[in-house]
């Protein structure tokens, strides 16, 4: 199957070996599923005036499946989704600035995004070398856990990975302890949430402080206003767009020259800016290239001094400035924040993120669209979460405070789906007389009140992992668009 970012530039193409993490899963046992879909070139194209998020050329369009036309977040939209509504126990994502944690929130599931170096991004479609990490998201906190603890390690493909202080192999699920937050230190930073807060964030604001009495409940001790020394968010944008501009045009040109096949014949940004120009499948100009002609458009590489800038003057916000000098400051083991307020700063400096749902919009939320007018953000019924973020190499921390407040709420059972499955995976697979397996899925609207889903069924019928794909690793599958 291809490997295409969501773009008809790379269909055709082979690279010269899978994923590190993707083997790692196949040797933990796990079942490749199939390739989600995504943000064409992990959201990386256009203004978001002009897409949307979930949306690729390739894949079409990703809905979120708690509200009638969802924006689903992304930009590992199409792993969220799949993850959500059962088709696979898990899926794996990349982040560099939200892109688990953002839709992992919106659709009900737990997203992890680990350290930066925890796990290898080989073969993995890049934006930015410094800032992006591969996860898992699932259903529940010890479903991510698992997969976290099969992905993660060194790998001599990806130099980023030697930074990690053990060279054992991690086993996470012996985090995921129901007390973990006895005892516990968790600062709640401010002046990292109140910059995002606007009308449509009050239900989220109401259940955020909700969810901090049962962190007090539960025996942590909760210090408000572990402020961040500084906090620029123009300042934050300005300088991570000349890094992942920098960053992105190095990246892709790498692994474009490590395609062993290469139909198009497209070698960098260059070369995919005018394809994409050029091909009416790719839907330009209504979905632009705007940030491409502005990246182009830079005298400035990965190399140059201002790109060294802005990288240190971040990774200072980030860090000392940010949530490391906050959490040494506090002695605090983690912070707690609203996901959608949480990934800034850990984005810039390589940190690990936990989210689990937190709640949903009230029944008379008003509708609010995205900047293309094409889906809706925020509605009733549809989730949000919160995380818990910490220094780096500390999943083991984020996942054991995650699990004891997850155990606690069990928020994602309150809300069914709009739409889910209404087939049982075992009952689904054709099998052709070759090797591949054709995989065909039904979907239906639940009745009110109907039951969660399919997914302990599928459990009990298949063995190992199942996993549906990110499509930075892989691509779309035809039963899933």
């Amino acid at each position: 199957m291809n490997n295409t970012a969501g773009s008809y530039a790379l269909t055709g193409a082979a690279v010269v070996r899978e994923a590190t993490v993707v083997t790692k899963l196949r040797d933990a046992g796990a079942v490749i599923l199939g390739k989600a879909t995504m943000g064409e070139w992990a959201q990386y194209r256009s203004r978001r005036a002009s897409s949307s998020h979930g949306w690729s050329a390739y894949g079409g369009q990703a809905l979120g499946a708690y509200y009638p036309q969802q924006d689903p977040s992304g930009s590992s939209s199409g792993s969220a989704v799949a993850a959500s509504i059962g088709l696979a126990l898990g899926s794996l994502a990349t982040e560099t600035s939200g892109s688990v944690v953002n839709p992992s929130e919106r659709n009900n599931v737990v997203g992890i995004k680990p350290t930066v170096g925890l796990t290898s991004r080989d073969m993995v479609i890049p934006i930015s070398l410094r800032q992006d990490s591969v996860g898992p998201i699932a259903q529940s906190v010890k479903d991510a856990a698992y997969m976290l603890s099969a992905i993660a390690g060194k790998d001599h493909h990806d130099n980023w990975t030697s930074l990690q202080p053990s060279d054992g192999k991690p086993d996470y699920v012996k985090a995921c302890k129901y007390f973990a937050l006895k005892g516990a230190r968790i600062g709640v930073p401010r002046n990292g949430i109140d910059p995002f807060l606007d009308v449509t964030t009050t239900a989220v604001m109401v259940a955020f402080e909700n969810a901090l009495r049962t962190v007090r409940e539960a025996g942590a001790r909760v210090i408000e206003e572990a402020n961040f020394s500084s906090f620029d968010i123009g300042a934050l944008g300005r300088n991570n767009s000349i890094i992942l501009d920098t960053d992105f045009a190095s990246g892709l040109s790498d692994y474009f020259s490590q395609l062993t096949k290469n139909p198009q014949n497209i070698h960098n940004l260059a070369d995919l800016s005018h394809f994409t120009r050029s091909d009416s499948r790719e839907r330009y100009p209504d979905r632009d290239t705007y940030v491409w002609d502005r990246l182009l458009s830079r005298n400035v590489t990965d190399k140059s001094t201002e790109a060294w800038t802005a990288y240190q003057a971040n990774l200072l916000m980030g860090g000392d400035h940010g949530v490391v000098g906050t959490l040494d400051r506090y002695n605090l083991d983690a912070l707690i924040m609203p996901t959608f307020t949480s990934f800034h700063l850990p984005a810039v400096a390589g940190l690990p993120i936990v989210t689990v749902p937190l709640g949903f919009y009230p029944a008379r939320t008003p509708m609010s669209m995205n900047p293309k007018k094409t889906m809706v953000t925020v509605a009733p019924n549809i989730p949000f979460g919160i995380a818990f973020v910490g220094r780096k190499w500390s999943e083991a921390t984020l996942i054991s405070l995650a699990y004891a407040y997850e155990q606690r709420t069990m928020v994602r059972k309150k809300m069914h789906p709009y739409i889910r499955p209404a087939s049982e995976l075992a009952d689904c697979i054709e099998y052709s007389k070759g090797p591949q397996q054709i995989l065909k899925m039904q979907f239906r609207r639940p009745a009110q009140g109907g039951s969660e889903g399919t997914w302990d069924v599928v459990r009990r019928k298949m063995h190992g992992f199942l996993s549906s794909f990110h499509l930075k690793l892989v691509s779309v599958i035809d039963g899933f668009k």
